[in-house]
């Protein structure tokens, strides 16, 4: 019985160890270091030519919206990301992730579908071009 509860402690004490390691690893190459993500639920997300348009909930019930440029989610730029939702009950989210304190770059969980009850498309005579002009970062209003 000794040699098992040993056994079990050291293999315990392996396994536990292996996340801690592989994680300072990573922080002294460089990866990982000073990067955090806020992450929150979307209401809705509309389509646009120049980009994304996501409303999300902010205290006391009230909504804000971010304008995400298209060309964040095109080519090298690589500040935005779509991942598609599995099927199901999953509500999308936007992740804003920061490194050192800066915005880094965004990730929308979304549904593939445009036919989802979350998508839209912002209609064309609604003339909002002018709210991606600029757009460096995510500001986040809660």
């Amino acid at each position: 019985m000794k040699k098992f509860v040993f056994a079990a402690v050291v293999l315990v004490f392996l396994f536990g160890g292996l996340p801690v390691f592989a994680q300072e690893e990573e922080q002294e190459q460089g990866q990982g270091r000073g990067l955090v993500y806020i992450n929150v639920p979307l209401e809705r997300i509309w389509s646009h030519r120049l980009g994304y348009v996501v409303q999300y909930r902010r205290s006391g019930n009230r909504v804000a919206r971010a304008y995400l440029p298209g060309e964040w989610f095109a080519g090298g730029d690589a500040r935005g990301e779509l991942v598609s939702l599995p099927p199901g009950r999953s509500w999308p989210s936007m992740s804003v992730f920061f490194r050192d304190g800066e915005f880094s770059h965004v990730r929308l969980n979304v549904h593939r579908s445009a036919a989802h009850e979350t998508w839209g498309i912002v209609p064309a005579e609604i003339n909002i071009d002018n709210r991606f002009e600029g757009v460096e970062a995510v500001d986040l209003q809660f």
